[in-house]
């Protein structure tokens, strides 16, 4: 509906359906209805869930923040890491998927809020990382990602991410909860991370 309503077809935008903390129970429907999607938080978790669930035919996102010392493991189980906010991990995912030959899809993201409990990149810093990341260690940047602060309205961030995006040849615009994204679709985003909309409150 939000898709149409500005001029969007649904299949312009990628449900992801957060499963991070969620029981198999309430995941295996979802899977059944055909879900294919998944944004997980932790590595960890995401390890032990989709071991024992399977991941035969699934996209799996890492949408929580990624240390260092688990780049490797979130560069053999992850799809999608659209957690990139610092040169450090910029280029330990450059050693690893160099080394392994695995390349997920990189997401820069970016702290619009400039929160400071929050990752990501601040917006006046990330025309610079976007540059760097591209250029020192070889990385494509598929996307952008954001988490708007909770008490304002998240239309002017989105819009942000938008016009960075733009500003570096990006495409992708990974933004939108369950609360508000109605508003990012109408703001151009290309993916939306839902959880307690589809699954109930963890």
């Amino acid at each position: 509906m939000a898709a149409k309503s500005v001029g969007r077809e649904a299949g312009d935008v990628t449900l992801v359906a957060v499963s991070k903390q969620q029981p198999d129970a309430r995941i295996l429907p979802i899977l059944a209805a055909g879900q294919g999607v998944f944004g997980e938080n932790r590595v960890q978790e995401a390890m032990e869930r989709w071991g024992r669930l399977g991941r035969d035919g699934l996209e799996l996102r890492l949408i929580g923040p990624l240390q260092t010392n688990k780049a490797e493991e979130a560069v053999a189980l992850f799809d999608v890491i659209e957690t990139l906010d610092r040169e450090r991990l910029a280029e330990a995912l450059a050693k690893v998927m160099q080394k392994t030959g695995r390349t997920p899809r990189l997401y820069v993201q970016v702290n619009t809020g400039e929160e400071e409990q929050k990752a990501g990149v601040a917006p006046r810093e990330a025309d610079g990382f976007i540059a760097t990341v591209r250029d020192r260690y070889g990385l494509t940047i598929e996307g952008l990602m954001c988490i708007p602060p909770a008490d304002e309205p998240p239309a002017a961030h989105f819009a942000l991410l938008g016009d960075i995006a733009a500003r570096n040849g990006i495409a992708r615009l990974s933004m939108g909860m369950s609360a508000d994204f109605e508003t990012a679709v109408r703001c151009g985003a290309t993916s939306v991370r839902v959880g307690s909309a589809l699954f109930g409150d963890r």
